[in-house]
This record gives structure tokens, C-alpha cells and sequence, in this order.
């Protein structure tokens, strides 16, 4: 760390998880696709990539409507959460970190930078994911289980910021949906995108990204461009 640079002095990063921090994108489309075929709706799975990140209330009612099926039940909407969550449990530990992802906190662990991890996934789901990325005790973790509203509202971020005693407005904001960025503009905090989940660089843009990296890794190697030294040397991918 610079002479100049103490870790008081650096952004405080606030993560999404999966497709940010984890390769699990396309495993959650499958598990909806699976859950939603129980209950006779088949999507093509574009259609769920697309809403991966919201909230499954917000996700399920938006792709109801588009089916032109009315509202479910609570107990409906529930029991799909619970079938989704299923599915994707008998895949989690086929999963891996995205390239650079463990590389990328141990750094902004060791310059002295404060992050946290702020994810829409249930606490049960989150625990086990983030066994992969051997997360320093005392780190923050929100889940879509301590907040009332899940992306694309702001709240887990803002509730990670606040773990982290700083305002959101002074917080980098990572995720690889629109919905993330979205989440990070409406409290006026930088929001960055990754392409690793799968969605385009320009809507990623418009959506209020104000840098866009390929993925952990790539964000890694130009990390200076987010006011935060860099690693000596070019991480292991």
C-alpha cells in the first residue's frame, strides 16, 4: 500500500455473488427452468437468464404476466422458490469461483480495503457458495433473508454498506446484472459491471455501469482504474 493510501482512505466494495463472484449463472437458470416445469410453464431459458438477480417474487410475477397467467398464490410462489432452491443445491458443488475471484479479495484484503458480499440467494444457499471462496472471518454477508425487498430494490447493498459503517453513496458496487447496477443507481453508489454472468457490456452500461471488466480477474489487473492499487505482478487466472 502506498505511504499516501491507508485502508480508511480506499472505496469500500460491496459484491453480488453469483455470476460476480461465482460461475453459477446458468445453473440457476436451469434449476427455474426444472421448478417452473412442475407447475406446467415452459420458457425458453433466454427468458430466465434474462431476470437472473431479481428477487423470485419479483422474477416470477414479471414472467406471469408476460404469460399473460395472472398472480399465484403466495403458497404457489413459495413452493417454486423452494423447488428452484433444490435444484440448484444438487449442483453447488460441481461449482467453481470465477477466474481471479479469490484472487480479487485476498488483494482488497491485504491493501486493507473493506468489502462485503450482498446477494439476493437465501442465507442456507449463500453459506455454502461462499465456502468456495474462503471468506475472512468478520466480512459482511447479506442475503435476500435480511431484508424485506430483494434486487433489483437496493437493500441488501444498502444493509452491506451499513455492516461496513459507510454510506452506500460511498461504496463500489460489483454484479453482472442489470439489476445489481440498477439497485446501485438509485442510491447514487458506482456501480461496476462483469460480463461473467452473461450479459452485454453496453446493457450493463446503460444500466449505470461506469467501468465493465470481463470478469474478477480482468477487474483485478486494471484495478487502479477504481482508485485502489494493484497487485505487483499479473494475478493466476
Amino acid at each position: 500500500m502506498s505511504a499516501h493510501q491507508s485502508g480508511s482512505d480506499l472505496p469500500v466494495f460491496l459484491f453480488d455473488l453469483d455470476g460476480t463472484l461465482i460461475d453459477s449463472v446458468y445453473e440457476h437458470v436451469q434449476a427455474w427452468s426444472k421448478a417452473l416445469s412442475t407447475v406446467d410453464i415452459v420458457l425458453p431459458k433466454w427468458k430466465l437468464h434474462r431476470r437472473i438477480g431479481m428477487s423470485g417474487q419479483s422474477f416470477l410475477h414479471e414472467l406471469l404476466r408476460e404469460k399473460g397467467l395472472g398472480r399465484l398464490r403466495p403458497s404457489d410462489i413459495e413452493g417454486l422458490e423452494r423447488r428452484h432452491a433444490a435444484e440448484f443445491s444438487k449442483s453447488i458443488p460441481n461449482l467453481k469461483p470465477l477466474p481471479g475471484a479469490r484472487y480479487l479479495l485476498k488483494h482488497l484484503a491485504s491493501i486493507g480495503a473493506r468489502w462485503a458480499i450482498a446477494t439476493t440467494g437465501k442465507a442456507k444457499q449463500t453459506t455454502r457458495l461462499l465456502q468456495l471462496l474462503n471468506i475472512p472471518r468478520g466480512v459482511p454477508v447479506i442475503t435476500g433473508d435480511d431484508v424485506d425487498k430483494a434486487k433489483p430494490s437496493p437493500d441488501v447493498f444498502v444493509s452491506a454498506a451499513q455492516r461496513l459503517g459507510v454510506s452506500i453513496e460511498d461504496a463500489i458496487v460489483i454484479g453482472d446484472s442489470v439489476w445489481d447496477l440498477l439497485a446501485a443507481v438509485r442510491k447514487r453508489a458506482l456501480g461496476v459491471g462483469l460480463l461473467s454472468g452473461g450479459s452485454g457490456k453496453e446493457e450493463l452500461q446503460v444500466a449505470g455501469a461506469f467501468r465493465v471488466y470481463d470478469d474478477p480477474a480482468d477487474l483485478l489487473i486494471h484495478i487502479e482504474q477504481l482508485g485502489v492499487p494493484g497487485p505487483h505482478s499479473r494475478p493466476p487466472m
